[in-house]
């Protein structure tokens, strides 16, 4: 990373440090001005933010880390798979797109900030935050009274500071694009959280609970922000600029929770560096699948490949006295279905009809 880069430039080798040691280091040894007017993507309203708050970079970089993986993991099997989003040079990835994809990646993106702070500051990692300190007392919920212990997770600082960090750059410009940003910044920021508790009592009874506020698992945020995302409504900008109106004019409900987006997606079926898309060349697909991740429809009528793959599996896998699994090392040779290369223009022009529509039938 360049923060890794400048550390190196300005320290000698030799010593090993954790990602949190590293980040203090580099801010010793080089300030913070300069560690935050070096970072690439940000606007001044986030680089004021850094400086005063440099080792909150640390947890922003994280949660980067895990909503571009959680992204990739919940559009594993559909043509657009968040591929190009960890090869980008900016906090939170560039995404041109006005789409339904782009409404996706800002809610999973703010989710991800408010998850990576809320979470430094359970840890104790950031100077400015711990647990939640109005957790404290009797509390009630379904199931009666309960005392409020341990440390609960300090979610509206991690709100309120994404918000503040996040949205900056949507907040410079006021276009439909940048409403439609903050809108769904503000939908991934409805993180979801849990009351655990801890029971007290003669025999287990639970007659005295301790309990505290723990965010859920964000896991549970991607699926919920994959359904938001199915079900995106298509808006308009307003007359005076200031909110949007649904596209279809029928639309009854409210757009409030929702994820909206204000131009249809492309395919994505082939490259296009200005959409941000790879395109399905070489893509995996699911032979018998009717669905997103079969052949026909993520080869985009292209046809495939079958390939013969070898893969290694633990097979037979053994529980031996006390207390160890033992498992044999399989080795399977499967068939692998692989998108065919889109063909480029001068080979278009160089086919038949007849060739053609006969490709597309494979």
């Amino acid at each position: 990373s360049l923060i890794d880069k400048l550390y190196n430039k300005s320290t000698e080798g030799g010593i090993h440090l954790n990602p949190d040691q590293k980040f203090q280091k580099y801010i010793g040894a080089l300030g913070a001005r300069v560690i935050c007017d070096n970072i690439p993507g940000l606007v001044n309203k986030q680089r004021q933010l850094c400086q005063k708050h440099p080792d909150l970079m640390q947890s922003i970089s994280d949660g980067a880390k895990e909503w571009i993986k959680e992204c990739q993991h919940q559009f594993r099997q559909q043509r657009w798979n968040c591929s190009t989003m960890d090869r980008d040079h900016t906090v939170f990835g560039r995404v041109i797109l006005r789409s339904q994809e782009a409404a996706f990646v800002y809610a999973i993106s703010s989710a991800g900030v408010v998850y990576a702070i809320t979470r430094a500051c359970s840890q104790g990692e950031l100077k400015i935050c711990s647990c939640d300190s109005h957790k404290r007392g009797l509390g009630s919920d379904n199931n009666g009274e309960f005392e409020w212990g341990g440390c609960s997770d300090n979610i509206n600082f991690g709100i309120k500071f994404a918000k503040a960090f996040v949205d900056a750059r949507e907040k410079m410009v006021k276009d439909a694009r940048a409403l439609m940003n903050l809108h769904n910044n503000r939908c991934g920021r409805m993180v979801s959280s849990s009351i655990n508790c801890k029971c007290h009592g003669v025999s287990g009874s639970c007659s005295l609970r301790t309990c505290w506020l723990a965010m859920s698992d964000f896991r549970l945020t991607g699926d919920y922000l994959h359904k938001k995302y199915n079900n995106a409504i298509e808006v308009t900008m307003n007359q005076d600029g200031t909110g949007f109106m649904v596209a279809d004019k029928d639309f009854k409900g409210s757009t409030k929770n929702e994820l909206v987006y204000v131009e249809s997606s492309p395919d994505y079926c082939i490259k296009d560096p200005k959409t941000g898309t790879l395109g399905t060349d070489g893509r995996e697909c699911n032979k018998f699948s009717r669905g997103l991740d079969g052949c026909e429809v993520m080869c985009c009528g292209r046809g495939y490949d079958t390939m013969p793959v070898k893969r290694v599996t633990s097979c037979d896998c053994k529980f031996k006295w006390c207390c160890s699994v033992e498992c044999k090392v399989c080795e399977d040779v499967v068939d692998v279905h692989i998108c065919k290369p889109s063909m480029r223009p001068e080979q278009k022009l160089s086919r038949r009809p007849g060739q053609i529509s006969a490709r597309l039938t494979q």
